[in-house]
């Protein structure tokens, strides 16, 4: 009976289920669009010699003078501050700031050359043509094999030289004052400050780097 055609198609009976038939379905298998082989084999020598001097001469003064006075949350007082700074202050270099930095480098990275070149095989060697071309689509679509045999020299050799002289004076003078959450309150701050400064720098500052550097790569 044919059950395609029907608007209402009748269930199936025993003999229809007895005559259904099934297979197995097959292994799964994994295909790879990508081969991707990769052999890194890296020989590095690094070489960085660092030769550095540096000289200085530094007068530093930094006297400091503060006052501090407050009222808060206080009524019918009196918050006062004050701050007299006198300085006088001298200071005198007499005398070079030399620095001087010489480096000599002798760097050898050569490979040692072979004395015995290689032995060459002679003839001529027949190319072996596949003749079974049945599994040629069975691989990935791309199969890369990379070898990467790299021997790297580097050498970065430094030299500087830093010399410098300063005279530095910072008087600091500082006086506050204040009246918070307060009635009939007075609050006075006087900061008075005479600071007298003579710097005198008699001398000199040479930096002198000298690099010789003998690289063989």
């Amino acid at each position: 009976m044919d059950r395609t055609n029907q608007l209402n198609p009748l269930p199936l009976s025993a003999d229809d289920l007895a005559a259904e038939t099934g297979s197995a379905l097959p292994d799964k298998e994994v295909y790879s669009l990508l081969d991707l082989n990769v052999d890194l084999d890296l020989a590095l020598d690094l070489a960085a010699p660092i030769d550095l001097a540096v000289a200085a001469n530094a007068n530093v003064a930094a006297p400091i003078d503060a006052a501090v006075g407050a009222n808060v949350l206080s009524s019918d007082s009196t918050a006062q501050a004050l701050a007299d700074q006198g300085v006088a202050i001298t200071q005198g270099i007499t005398g070079d700031s030399t620095a001087h930095s010489t480096q000599d480098s002798a760097i050898d990275q050569s490979e040692p050359v072979p004395t015995t070149p290689p032995a060459q095989a002679g003839g001529v060697h027949a190319v072996d043509i596949p003749d079974d071309i049945s599994g040629a689509l069975n691989g990935g679509l791309l199969n890369l094999d990379v070898n990467v045999n790299a021997d790297l020299d580097l050498t970065a050799p430094i030299n500087g030289a830093i010399a410098a002289q300063a005279n530095v004076a910072a008087p600091i003078d500082a006086a506050v004052s204040a009246n918070i959450g307060s009635t009939g309150s007075e609050a006075t701050a006087v900061a008075q400050q005479q600071a007298i400064i003579t710097q005198d720098i008699t001398g000199n500052a040479t930096a002198t780097a000298d690099q010789i550097s003998d690289v063989d790569q």
